[in-house]
């Protein structure tokens, strides 16, 4: 029973985030996103050690290794990343400039 319990709840820890980043309404880079799918994903191949599902735990625990990188890479303050969408955007001006340039 409580197998079963672990399971949902790590499932809907991992599915509704999914669910609302596919609708528009989370970003998958956020720490909340990576928690969540860590926490889940965690409980999930944790169970399926004890359980001895080990299709089930290469799944899972490669999941919750993913979740633990996205939270450990370093974000980008606000300002670093208005400078980096300044810069590609310059680049992206740069770039069109010299395919009109040599275009015309």
């Amino acid at each position: 029973m409580l197998s079963q319990v672990i399971q949902v709840f790590g499932s809907l820890l991992i599915l509704v985030p999914f669910a609302l980043a596919q609708l528009g309404r989370a970003d998958t880079s956020s720490r909340a996103y990576q928690l969540l799918n860590l926490v889940g994903s965690a409980g999930l191949a944790a169970d399926a050690a004890i359980t001895r599902q080990w299709g089930f735990l290469l799944l899972e625990g490669a999941w919750a290794v993913m979740s633990l990188a996205g939270l450990l890479r370093p974000k980008a303050s606000p300002l670093q990343a208005r400078q980096i969408d300044k810069a590609k955007a310059a680049g992206a001006d740069r770039s069109l400039a010299a395919r009109r340039g040599r275009e015309g």
